[in-house]
């Protein structure tokens, strides 16, 4: 039987569709220190995740007619509506940009002219998105602040706090880490035979060894963040899924990220992940059932 290849226009699945699982099945996954079905926050859900995943498919479907800040900014609010807590800005805020490719166009090839087409009304859009989603460990900025007026220029605000932010880095760099690094491990992890969320996991834990979750930064400072991906780093070297070594030390791993108080979730990490799943969606990259 000869395998016909997947093209973007003929995928099963919406936009909007392919956000809202991508968000299912990033927060199904029981990736170290995130909520997910097994392990909720004291103040955040797992049902808070899966209901915000249903919210935010009506804005990203219209993504191509919206545009990126008008998307985001829908999206924050359907969230809001029904959720009490920030569970999905920085998954939105990736999204968004993806979304707004037109189908028939790979994402490789047509995320930089979404990203050179943004204007003032995508970075006040974004701004009033985050002010209202209230994210936490923020704190202040010397300049383009998210808490004061936006610039006119997103993407220049955006490329100013690459260096504390992987989000805004996506946009400063042209979602490098999601299409060149993020979705080859979760195609890596399903070519291998793998479970998705061992693949999920395997992913994330591959991401948190390259880059210092830059939620836990903000929380916590660069040095606990540089220790996660140390023991992100520990974890992989000490086996792959499957392997009982590599469990043991994931279990490590968990406890370490979930003890003072949640602040060491490796919150952009799971972000970047979302994103990477709705690339492998979108793409059909990895074709269903997803399990």
């Amino acid at each position: 039987m000869q395998l016909r290849n997947s093209t973007a226009d003929d995928a099963s699945l919406s936009i909007g569709q392919c956000a809202t699982l991508a968000c299912l099945l990033e927060a199904s996954s029981p990736k170290p220190g995130n909520v997910h079905r097994g392990a909720d926050f004291e103040d955040m859900t797992f049902t808070d995740f899966a209901v915000s995943a249903a919210a935010i498919a009506p804005a990203l479907d219209s993504a191509v007619q919206l545009g990126v800040g008008a998307a985001v900014l829908a999206a924050v609010q359907a969230t809001r509506r029904l959720v009490p807590v920030n569970t999905n800005l920085g998954t939105v805020l990736l999204l968004a940009p993806l979304a707004a490719v037109p189908r028939p166009q790979r994402l490789k090839a047509g995320i930089r002219e979404v990203l050179c087409r943004l204007t003032a009304r995508d970075a006040e859009a974004v701004y009033e998105a985050i002010q209202l989603a209230e994210p936490g460990g923020l704190g202040s900025a010397d300049q383009m602040d998210v808490a004061e007026t936006a610039p006119d220029s997103l993407l220049a605000a955006m490329a100013a706090a690459a260096e504390r932010d992987l989000v805004a880095r996506q946009y400063a760099e042209d979602f490098v880490h999601v299409l060149d690094h993020v979705v080859p491990w979760l195609v890596e992890g399903h070519a291998a035979g793998w479970p998705l969320t061992d693949a999920v996991v395997y992913a994330q834990l591959r991401a948190l060894e390259a880059w210092p979750d830059s939620l836990i930064a903000r929380k916590c400072g660069l040095p606990v963040a540089e220790r996660a991906s140390g023991l992100a780093h520990r974890v992989l070297k000490a086996g792959r899924p499957g392997d009982e070594a590599y469990y043991d030390e994931l279990g490590e791993l968990d406890f370490w990220m979930r003890s003072d108080g949640h602040r060491r979730n490796p919150g952009t990490t799971a972000d970047l992940i979302a994103a990477g799943l709705f690339v492998v969606l979108r793409e059909a990259l990895i074709p269903p059932p997803f399990r």
